[in-house]
C-alpha cells in the first residue's frame, strides 16, 4: 500500500467520525436527528474500514504465494477475531454497567444499607470485559 493511500485512508476514518459530530453539532438537538447521526457514522466508518480491508489485503495477495497467502489470511482473521471479541465485550460491557449503575446509584440514595449489593451487579457487568479480553488473549496465543 503506497503511502498516499494511506493518507487518503487515515483521512476517510477521521472525516467518517467528524462529520457527523458536526453535522449533529449544527442543527436542533432531537433524539430522530441524533439517530439519524449515529447511523450516519457508524455507516461511513464501517464502509471506510471494510474499503480499507480490501486495499490492505490486496496487495499482500499479490506479493504471496497461495501457501503464505492462506497463512497470512489466517493470521489476519486471528488478529480481526481477537480485536472484535476484546471491543463487543467492551461495547456490551459499557451498556451494562450504563445501567447497572444508574440503577444502582437510584438505589444507594434511597436506602444506603444496599451498597454491597449494587456493587457486586456492577461488578459483574464489567466482568463481560474481562471475559473478552481473555478471549481475546487465548486466540492471540494460537496465532
Amino acid at each position: 500500500m503506497t503511502m498516499l493511500v494511506k493518507i487518503t485512508l487515515a483521512v476517510a476514518l477521521t472525516l467518517s467520525i467528524a462529520l457527523p459530530l458536526f453535522a449533529f453539532a449544527m442543527g436542533e438537538k432531537t433524539k430522530g436527528r441524533y439517530k439519524t447521526a449515529l447511523s450516519v457514522n457508524v455507516l461511513l466508518f464501517f464502509g471506510t474500514l471494510i474499503v480499507s480491508s480490501v486495499l490492505m489485503f490486496q496487495g499482500q495477495a499479490e506479493a504471496a504465494d497461495a501457501a503464505a497467502t492462506a497463512a497470512s489470511g489466517v493470521a489476519g482473521m486471528g488478529y480481526l477475531a481477537a480485536a472484535l471479541s476484546t471491543g463487543l465485550a467492551c461495547v456490551g460491557g459499557g451498556i451494562a454497567v450504563s445501567a447497572a449503575a444508574s440503577a444502582a446509584l437510584g438505589a444507594i440514595s434511597e436506602d444506603s444499607t444496599i451498597l454491597g449489593k449494587s456493587l457486586i451487579f456492577v461488578g459483574l457487568a464489567e466482568g463481560v470485559c474481562l471475559y473478552g479480553l481473555i478471549i481475546s488473549f487465548m486466540i492471540l496465543g494460537k496465532l
